[in-house]
């Protein structure tokens, strides 16, 4: 990054930041990069990251999500040629970070994650995101195929037309707005706000119009860390009657999206470790592979487990060791 250094000193200088101090923020999956600014009595979070159409994605959702009376960062510096954010800081009261330090409380903040989707999901989506629809749901599935470790290719090839027919067996929902990337990681715990509100939103840019589960699983099915069964349960059943749906209906929907996330997610994974070099999210497929079959015993998705079995390999030690040996070996493609 040094060689941006002159571009960003000049932006913070045009934005009053010139001489704020700046260390480091935890990063994501993504070439992104988030350094904290401190200045007496204030501070900001400078987001570094390619320049192009993400950087203006994120500030469409952002404005959007803002104006419904949600907590997305407020923008105080663009330079989307640049690549470079200046966003309001939410501080370090992390969702993830919380639950580690108090597992009590694990029911009543995915309560609110449940009321927080609620309340999305009584907006009609904005109509300049894209949407994600059967086919696009298999298609993303192809990750897997091309970065997973196989069993049989021809089975593996065959996964993402069967997750597009299995999708177009669901009951019949209007699509609503996906964060897609809505997990524990991704959400500032704001006190001093009340209702929705209390929920800080970062990393929307990606966002959909697409099966309104789809973020429930995101975050009930967290990559990262274990929810417990029982509050897995609590917020489907809470979702489901707030919203008049038929349970079984939303159980199947839930399985279904959480199988075809789960497939995605194993994808990339393994591409960020092979192609990357980030061997952490190794350690991380075990968990999204249980998750994955958790979901594929329902009664439902028979044809998709069977397929599971006969493309993919299991992530036993073994092949585990072989994709950290490997780690930051293959080339992008």
């Amino acid at each position: 990054m040094a060689a941006r250094d002159p571009e960003i000193e000049e932006f913070l200088r045009r934005f009053g930041w010139a001489q704020a101090r700046r260390t480091a923020l935890a990063g994501d999956a993504s070439a992104r990069r988030y350094d904290r600014l401190h200045r007496p009595g204030a501070t900001a979070v400078l987001m570094i990251a390619p320049p192009g159409e993400e950087m203006h994605r994120f500030q469409r959702i952002d404005h959007w999500l803002l104006a419904q009376g949600f907590s997305a960062p407020r923008i105080l510096g663009f330079d989307a040629e640049a690549g470079l954010m200046l966003l309001e800081d939410f501080g370090d009261d992390q969702l993830a970070r919380l639950l580690r330090q108090d597992p009590k409380t694990e029911a009543a903040h995915y309560a609110a994650i449940t009321e927080f989707l609620l309340d999305l999901h009584r907006l009609p989506p904005p109509d300049f995101v894209p949407s994600l629809d059967d086919q696009g749901l298999g298609g993303l599935v192809a990750l897997t195929r091309d970065w997973y470790p196989l069993r049989d290719e021809t089975a593996a090839e065959r996964l993402a037309p069967l997750v597009t027919q299995l999708c177009g067996d669901l009951a019949p929902l209007p699509p609503v707005l996906s964060l897609r990337d809505f997990h524990a990681e991704n959400v500032i715990i704001l006190p001093g706000r009340v209702g929705s509100a209390r929920l800080g939103l970062l990393d929307f840019q990606d966002a959909v119009a697409t099966h309104p589960v789809y973020d429930l699983v995101s975050a009930l099915q967290d990559a990262r860390r274990d929810v417990s069964p029982a509050v897995v349960a609590a917020e489907k059943a809470r979702y489901a009657a707030a919203r008049d749906l038929d349970p079984h209906a939303i159980d199947h929907a839930f399985a279904l999206i959480g199988a075809q996330r789960g497939l995605r997610i194993l994808g990339i994974f393994a591409r960020l470790c092979l192609c990357m070099g980030k061997p952490g999210y190794v350690d991380l497929i075990p968990r999204v592979w249980t998750q994955m079959q958790h979901n594929l015993a329902h009664d439902a998705l028979v044809p998709l487990r069977e397929g599971v079995t006969q493309a993919l390999l299991p992530p036993d030690a073994a092949l585990l060791e072989r994709m950290r040996q490997q780690c930051g070996q293959h080339p992008m493609r």
